[in-house]
């Protein structure tokens, strides 16, 4: 089943064209080939309102099935993706988070590190990745597979449950 995708990427240094977003695109590349449509992709920086507004603002316009962060998972201050995700999802999905965290640990031990979470605003899944290329590219090993399934579930839920 084809599903919709908007891929956010959070970096200082990418946002002032200092460096160049090279996780976004793995992202995209990797969705596509899993048979998502990559509808929006944006580079802001490190700022956890910015981020809470752009991802509550994709959710609700209903036409995203799922947004993948990419970066500020870490340990670092300026770490703050997931804060702003806590901010604007409805539910939380921990089972993404921790299935992506065994996986990746198998690894590399800096996995442990990871404070990346995944939750559910209106019927749009939101999933944190880390920031590294290499990183997203495992994790979206453990997450392209069940994301079918999950929008299915998600948009079938509309349709039990009409909003009134």
């Amino acid at each position: 089943m084809p599903f919709t995708v908007a891929i956010l990427t959070l970096s200082d240094l990418s946002s002032r064209g200092q460096r160049e977003d090279v996780s976004g695109p793995t992202i995209r590349d990797l969705v596509q080939q899993g048979g998502g449509q990559v509808l929006r992709s944006l580079v802001l920086p490190d700022e956890r309102a910015e981020i809470a507004r752009t991802l509550a603002a994709w959710a609700d316009e209903g036409v995203i099935d799922v947004i993948i962060t990419t970066g500020g998972t870490g340990l670092s201050p300026r770490d703050v993706t997931p804060e702003a995700t806590k901010e604007v999802i409805e539910r939380e999905v921990p089972g993404i988070a921790e299935a992506i965290r065994v996986e990746s640990l198998k690894k590399t031990p800096m996995a442990m590190f990871s404070r990346a979470i995944a939750g559910i605003r209106k019927q749009t899944l939101i999933v944190n990745l880390p920031g590294s290329p290499r990183a997203v590219q495992e994790c979206l090993e453990v997450l392209l597979p069940v994301l079918p399934h999950a929008v299915e579930t998600l948009r079938a839920s509309v349709q039990e449950h009409p909003r009134g």
